[in-house]
């Protein structure tokens, strides 16, 4: 991948910016740090795979900006691609994938989403996101990542790097199988044994079958005779029974007579009751007519009454009506009154004040002069204030604004002492953070395996669970079956039982043969049903020892995402740490300069000079505020004069006007009271009043006479009673005679046919005694056929087991030759996905391709580190070593799976961390570069593109003419090189710089050749 030209927008701290990349072969990115530099090699990585160094997607755009949209146009395999990456806060991102085409224009390949359309990006450059920073994209902090870790750690980075991951997961899938098949082995064995015991058991079942066919034929001949016995002494009992439910009946029907003649007897003496209450109530008619009419002659006398006293009550409310109205009338009247007297009381008083007032001309005039002469010397002031006003508002801004400046200065020196402090506290726990780091890393390799394994334990539960899911749907099936089979057993059994296919009766010889069949069939459904049992109990032994497994791997995985949560803090604190040295010593020049400033007064000089000469000319205005104060008080204590005086105005204009209203309350005051006089004697009001009181002297009701007629009304009451009963005994009287003649009638009726079934009871009677009773011997007849028939079907039911127990045998054969054959497929299978694992596990495929690839590793870091180091350091990688408790035995060593890194120089071989830092430095860097170009050969693709965002701190003088020297070499090795610094030394080397300044507007770019 060759780039061409990248183009920024709203990327990180890029607002716009466009990087022209053709013409350059070896650049160094430089700048003060923080400034940008990283950050545009970011956006190359964002704009092809979508991902950056950022927490969240949203975090590449640029603080206050709503988008951010990167171009990058690049050569890939000899063909131009332009990627165009977009995104919206909040919104779906967009990604374009574009080629050129031979007129120069663009054609899009991009797919129906961003997802596909990445994939076809990752497919086309054969090169995704992983591959990328290990290989063409050197990101600073992790030159040494690779030789700090432990031998068996290199080794799983490299073997991360190359991607074997994959052959893992294989080996994983395998062992699974291997397990599965395992336990199907185990599984198998077990059921091969069971049927083989099983099986041993033919020659008992057949013994026991014959014994039981002798047996039952003797009971079916025994229970022939009886059943004969039985049938004839039943017909006879059932005659018996037949005359005993007639003499039961006539019994019953006798008793029922007697009740019913009971009952017409109570009925009569009750009608004979009612006829003679309504005799005498027919011989009192007289008496209760004439209380009748006085009832109603007092009910006439009420009514006139109560007619009269609804008048007497209209006419006393009228009257109140009007007395109400004349007495609103004479309150209205003096409330007039009242209102016109107060109004002459106020204008009265107001005269008074007024005279009051004009006694005090003089003294107003006097006021009104001193307020002329004080508002003169107010006007004078008030100029030079606005005069001066602007000349004190800039010198208040401009003494706070140096202020601010010494305070802001002072609050920067302090911020720098505080953060000195923090870099040298954070620089010294370097060591501490890397073994943090080793710590939980290993801690985290550890959980992510028993992460995996409890994975698997779920699976076989899920497994097992769905295995005992199918036994308890088979279990039901079988207890159905079985519950059919029993009632059609218990059909059977019956004597005239008919067959469920053509309904028809069944001799004994079919019946019997059915009832066989049927048991034997209920016998080998109950044999499997055992065996489900069983599968199933062991199935819930196994599942509980899954639960038991997996609830403890869960509680040992309790600290993973703490430790994961941890690991990612240290590491953040251990890339921070490797800045925070260059930081401290830019802090301390910031220090000195500040202190220099603040002692000296150095700071802010054009605002101090411009405060002098404010001051200066302030002094010759010689404005005084306390003075002018004082003469706005002045005018303040003197206004009340001029209010006073045009008081005085408004008074003569009043009291001409309360001179004009007086005599008219006067005469108003006299024509009220006038009224008031008048209203009580000739008034409208009055002389309705007194006609209201005429008609009710006329209407003359008496209040006293109304009550005794209400009273004597209430006690007459009772006679319209009295009344309505003697019409309902005269209608009542002939019915009552007819009913007691109909009762006399039907008692002799029912006393006649009693006598009658008594007659019948007693033939009964003599003709049950003449009939023997049999029930004692039926009785013992049918204990016996009822015992003997249980003892048959208990019989029966075991010869259909034996019978069952055969056939169930012959299955057994059948299973036992189908398990052997498919014990010998497992097996096999087993031991094939057995060697599978081997192969793809770390000792297999994975330990071949890692030696393979370690001598072209080796040969192609000393070929970088010979051309920076001039030859003076070899490394060598290995990857067994002979165990220490096996070192004093050299003929029995035992050889242990490592990744050593020797390092040799003209004194020897010595440990990588005795080496200096510019040492161990190029070490690193040729190691990461080698390890960059084997991953991009693997890839499939060619690294035509170099990034190095590594510290060159490290580096003395030599040391930094050797890594440029080491570029400058393997720069015929490809089509571009960028290197990333803030050193000055480095920037001469380059044949072209590019400059990154951190401005307002977000970092600047400059090509420099």
């Amino acid at each position: 991948m060759i780039p061409l030209q990248l183009t920024l927008k709203n990327f990180l701290s890029y607002r716009e910016a466009t990087l022209d990349f053709r013409g350059l072969h070896t650049a160094c990115i430089c700048g003060s740090n923080g400034a940008g530099k990283s950050s545009l090699l970011e956006a190359i990585a964002w704009a092809i795979w979508g991902q950056s160094r950022t927490a969240t997607e949203d975090d590449v755009i640029n603080a206050g900006e709503m988008d951010v949209r990167v171009d990058f146009t690049f050569i890939n395999n000899y063909q131009t691609y332009r990627i165009i990456r977009s995104r919206h806060r909040g919104r779906s991102p967009g990604l374009e994938f574009q080629v050129e085409t031979e007129s120069g224009s663009f054609r899009s390949l991009s797919e129906k989403n961003v997802r596909t359309t990445q994939h076809k990006i990752i497919a086309d450059l054969r090169l995704d996101y992983d591959t990328f920073i290990n290989s063409a994209y050197l990101r600073q902090g992790r030159a040494d990542e690779f030789m700090l870790r432990r031998p068996n750690e290199r080794k799983q980075i490299l073997a991360d790097l190359l991607k074997l991951d994959r052959y893992e997961e294989l080996a994983e899938k395998a062992k699974d199988t291997t397990k599965q098949f395992k336990g199907q082995t185990e599984q198998l064995t077990v059921n091969l044994q069971r049927l083989k015991e099983q099986l041993e058991q033919r020659e008992d079942i057949v013994r026991e079958g014959e014994h039981l066919k002798e047996k039952l034929e003797q009971l079916h001949k025994e229970q022939t005779v009886e059943s004969k016995q039985l049938k004839g002494l039943q017909a006879l009992d059932g005659e018996r029974q037949t005359w005993q439910q007639q003499f039961l009946w006539q019994k019953e029907e006798c008793e029922r007579l007697g009740k019913e003649c009971d009952r017409v007897l109570q009925d009569r003496q009750r009608q004979k009751t009612e006829l003679q209450e309504l005799q005498e109530l027919c011989d009192r008619e007289t008496e209760i007519i004439s209380g009748y009419q006085g009832l109603l002659q007092l009910q006439q006398e009420e009514e006139n009454l109560a007619a009269k006293f609804q008048a007497y009550q209209e006419a006393q409310q009228q009257k109140q009506q009007l007395q109400q109205q004349l007495e609103r009338k004479r309150n209205e009247l003096n409330l007039q009154l009242r209102q016109t007297q107060t109004r002459l009381e106020a204008l009265e008083q107001q005269d008074r004040e007024l005279v009051e007032l004009f006694q005090r001309g003089e003294e107003i005039d006097r006021a009104i002069a001193q307020l002329k002469e004080h508002r003169q010397q107010l006007d004078r002031l008030d100029s030079l204030q606005h005069e001066v006003s602007p000349l004190l508002q800039r010198r208040g801004e401009i003494a706070l604004e140096v202020e601010r400046t010494q305070t802001r200065l002072s609050a920067r020196l302090e911020q720098l002492r505080a953060s000195e402090r923090e870099f040298s506290a954070q620089t010294a726990r370097f060591s501490d953070l890397r073994q943090t780091v080793w710590e939980v890393n290993a801690k985290v390799e550890e959980l992510d395996k028993k992460k995996v394994y409890r994975d698997r334990v779920q699976e076989k539960g899920q497994e097992q669970r769905a295995a005992q899911e199918r036994l308890q749907e088979n279990q039901r099936t079988y207890e159905k079956r079985i519950k059919e089979l029993q009632q059609k057993l218990e059909l059977l059994e019956v004597p005239e039982a008919i067959c469920p296919l053509c309904e028809r009766p069944l001799d004994e010889h079919y019946r019997g043969a059915v009832v066989d069949k049927t048991q034997q069939e209920q016998e080998n459904i109950q044999q499997q049903f055992w065996l489900l049992r069983e599968q199933m109990a062991e199935g819930d032994r196994k599942l509980q020892a899954l639960r038991a497994e997996y609830a403890q791997i869960t509680q040992e995985l309790e600290p993973y995402d703490s430790l994961l949560q941890q690991r990612g803090q240290v590491e953040t604190d251990l890339d921070r740490t490797y800045q925070f040295h260059e930081r401290l010593q830019e802090n301390q020049a910031e220090q000195e300069s500040l202190t220099r400033s603040l002692e000296e007064g150095n700071y802010a000089l054009e605002l101090q000079t411009e405060l002098q000469n404010l001051d200066r000319e302030l002094q010759r205005l010689n404005y005084d505020e306390q003075t002018h104060a004082l003469v706005r008080e002045e005018v303040k204590r003197w206004r009340w004069a001029e209010i006073k005086q045009a008081k005085l105005e408004d008074a003569r204009q009043k009291h001409e006007q309360i001179a004009a209203q007086k005599p008219q309350l006067e005469t108003a005051i006299t024509q009220l009271q006038t009224q008031l006089e008048g209203l009580g004697s000739n008034s409208e009001l009055q002389q309705q009043i007194l006609q209201v009181e005429g008609y009710l002297r006329e209407l003359g009701y008496n209040r006293d006479r109304h009550n005794t007629a209400i009273a004597e009304l209430r006690q007459a009451q009772s006679w319209q009673l009295r009344h309505q009963q003697l019409q309902r005994a005269q209608e009542e009287l002939p019915k009552v005679q007819n009913r007691l003649q109909g009762l006399e009638e039907r008692l002799e009726k029912e006393q006649k046919d009693k006598r009658a079934i008594e007659e019948r009871l007693a033939q009964l009677q003599e003709q049950m005694t003449q009939m023997p009773d049999h029930s004692a011997e039926i009785h013992r007849l049918e204990v016996n056929i009822q015992q003997r028939r249980r003892q048959m079907d208990e019989l029966l039911a075991n010869q259909g087991r034996q019978q069952q127990q055969l056939a169930q045998l012959e299955t057994t054969q059948q299973q036992k030759e189908d398990t052997q054959q498919q014990l010998d497929t497992i097996r096999r299978k087993h031991r094939v996905y057995q060697e599978l694992a081997q192969a793809f596990g770390k000792n297999g495929l994975q330990a071949l391709m890692i030696e393979n690839v370690l001598p072209q590793l080796e040969a192609e870091t000393n070929q970088i580190l010979g051309r920076l180091t001039g030859n003076q350091l070899h490394v060598q990688f290995l990857t067994q070593r002979t165990g220490k408790s096996s070192r004093s035995k050299k003929k029995n060593a035992k050889l242990i799976d490592t990744l050593d890194i020797l390092i040799a120089d003209v004194r020897g071989t010595r440990p990588y961390e005795t080496y200096s830092g510019g040492e161990a430095f190029r070490i690193n860097f040729s190691i990461r570069l080698a390890l960059a170009k084997l991953l991009a050969q693997r890839a499939g693709t060619s690294v035509q593109m170099l990034i190095i965002d590594e510290g060159f701190g490290t580096q003395d003088r030599e040391g930094c003419d050797r890594l440029i020297a080491a570029i400058n070499a393997i720069a015929s090795d490809f089509k571009c090189i960028l290197a990333v610094t803030h050193m000055p030394q480095f920037k001469e080397a380059f044949q072209h710089r590019i400059e990154v300044v951190k401005t307002d507007s977000g970092s600047q770019l400059t090509l420099l050749d």
